[in-house]
């Protein structure tokens, strides 16, 4: 090769560009310390491998992207893992720098097998499967199978299944996951230690994100981390699947990840926009709702997406008004709105939670989305305009002649508190005891405590009951509650040692068949008796005019 043609001046060949992971691989849980929201059960699975209790079968159950996979080949690396020094034992923090380690976390250590049950799912595999378990590990600590969709299995294969996951050799260890777990046969549920993986909370996803995102160096608003972490729904790789997303929407001009672009790419309502509708919604502002509607529908909104914020509203407004906890990433401007229409009644919140559910359903059934949704909007808009039904009932019951009122133009004044109906006395006897409860709507347990309840102590905030009839398990706590609730005083109901006096049931049959002895033994009735030997004694009168059989 001549020195001219070495000397030419060729462009260097570019190195090759490594292949983009995408975040949910990317940033895969490589320790327990990185699983996020499981950690009920790190704190059993520690404890396990410190005590040397280790089970023989591990099930994993939750929803998707929780955590099931990598929680099984994090257990893998924790039990097989040798330390850097490669003398160490099991544990819960492994190292991740030894060769078992590693070639677990790349997929390609020969004594952890990693089986897809949805392909593999016949008696035959579970046959080689079985067959194989009998062979000891090869260089790692134990022989590992991990089993995914472990409910796609056929029930033969299961059948083949049992007596190895039962009674397995001492070097190996299952791990089964599974999204359904329902669909499980007992038998194989009875052979596993269950670990039930929980969906992560909306502010522990939106904290990991603000995390991925600091370590891809992009810029991202709080607001658009909150709207992906609902979106996600509790699994940490739809939340990270939908960030990827975010991010390359952002594009190139390094805009980040904005709220209102997340908002747009998932089609979710505008918040800000959300609050104005339900204003309308309560104002009773028809044309004003529908055009606040069709803006979004003009947007890319879907109808359902519409309604379903708008559940989320009035839900959240419900559990302000009770005093619970605010749901993370609120606005300063969502708190204030929220805080005003607080004053609504439950009732009304109540009415708007079943008419909007009532909707919603409608329009993901619907063959015409926007206009079901803007039927299902009026609705609402006819119903904010009705009298509240216990109001109007109490309003006719008083005799007042009931006014349609003219529904606010703003969230309405707290309802007037009705004046406190005089207390019932405390019951002195066991009679008085069932009639409140009676009188309160109580009667499943007022037939309890009638049939049932035997007295042998009955004082002011205490009944003592004889224990020789059985009593329901929840009863005195029941009657306890039911009495707190009557008489706004606290009660104490015991179950005693005696037999205690008969009770109201048997006291009134032993009532009703002594006067029907006297009357039976009366001179006119044993002469009636005599001129009618057939006849029977069915009912008859009491001097109080009831009526006893």
């Amino acid at each position: 090769m001549s020195d001219s043609f070495l000397a030419l001046d060729l462009p260097p060949v570019p190195e090759a560009a490594q292949p983009y992971r995408v975040l949910a691989r990317k940033y895969r849980p490589q320790s327990f310390r990185q699983l996020i929201g499981q950690d009920a059960m790190v704190t059993t699975l520690g404890n396990a491998i410190k005590r040397g209790r280790l089970a023989h079968a591990f099930l994993l159950t939750g929803v998707r992207g929780v955590g099931k996979t990598s929680t099984a080949r994090l257990i893998a690396k924790a039990l097989n893992c040798i330390g850097p020094d490669g003398q160490g034992g099991p544990t819960i923090d492994p190292c991740g720098v030894c060769e078992p380690c590693r070639a677990i976390a790349e997929g390609r250590h020969i004594d952890v097998i990693e089986i897809d049950a949805a392909s593999n799912n016949g008696v035959d595999s579970v046959r080689e499967m079985t067959e194989a378990v009998r062979y000891s590990a090869v260089s790692a600590r134990f022989k590992i199978y991990i089993i995914d969709e472990v409910h796609m299995m056929s029930t033969p294969a299961f059948n083949a299944l049992l007596k190895t996951l039962e009674e397995p050799p001492a070097h190996v260890k299952f791990l089964l996951a599974t999204t359904e777990v329902h669909k499980v046969p007992v038998t194989v549920l009875s052979r596993c230690q269950r670990f039930d993986l929980r969906r992560i909370p909306a502010h522990l996803l939106a904290a990991h994100f603000a995390h991925v995102v600091q370590e891809e160096g992009v810029e991202a608003e709080d607001e658009a981390l909150a709207l992906i972490a609902r979106a996600a729904e509790g699994s940490a790789r739809d939340g990270l699947s939908i960030l990827d997303q975010a991010i390359a929407h952002g594009g190139m001009d390094g805009g980040g990840v904005r709220a209102d672009s997340v908002r747009q790419m998932l089609g979710l309502s505008d918040r800000g926009a959300i609050r104005t509708l339900f204003d309308l919604l309560l104002k009773a502002d028809g044309p004003g709702a529908l055009r606040a509607l069709r803006a979004q529908y003009d947007l890319g909104v879907d109808p359902a997406s519409v309604l379903r914020t708008l559940l989320e509203t009035v839900h959240a407004v419900t559990i302000v008004k009770v005093g619970g906890d605010r749901g993370p990433g609120q606005s300063a401007e969502e708190r204030a709105a929220f805080d005003g229409w607080s004053a609504l009644s439950f009732p009304m919140l109540h009415r708007l939670w079943q008419l909007l559910l009532k909707g919603h359903d409608e329009v993901s059934r619907a063959a015409l989305p926007i206009e079901t949704c803007e039927m299902a909007l009026l609705r609402i808009v006819h119903a904010s305009s009705m009298p509240d039904p216990g109001e109007l009932a109490r309003q006719l019951a008083s005799g007042q002649m009931p006014s349609l009122p003219v529904a606010p133009a703003a969230p309405p004044p707290p309802e007037p508190v009705a004046e406190q109906a005089v207390a019932d006395p405390l019951p002195e006897t066991m009679e008085q005891v069932a009639a409140l409860l009676s009188k309160h709507g109580r009667h499943s347990l007022e037939a309890q405590f009638r049939n049932c309840a035997r007295k042998i102590r009955l004082e002011p905030h205490l009944i003592e009951l004889g224990g020789s009839r059985p009593l329901p398990t929840d009863f005195a706590r029941d009657l306890e509650q039911a009495l707190k609730g009557i008489t706004d005083t606290h009660w104490r109901v015991l179950i005693g040692e005696g037999a205690g006096e008969d009770t109201l049931r048997e006291q009134e049959l032993a009532l009703a068949n002594s006067e029907r002895d006297a009357i039976l033994d009366s001179p006119l009735v044993a002469a009636a008796f005599q001129a009618f030997p057939d006849a029977t004694l069915d009912h008859w009168q009491r001097s109080d005019g009831s009526i006893a059989r």
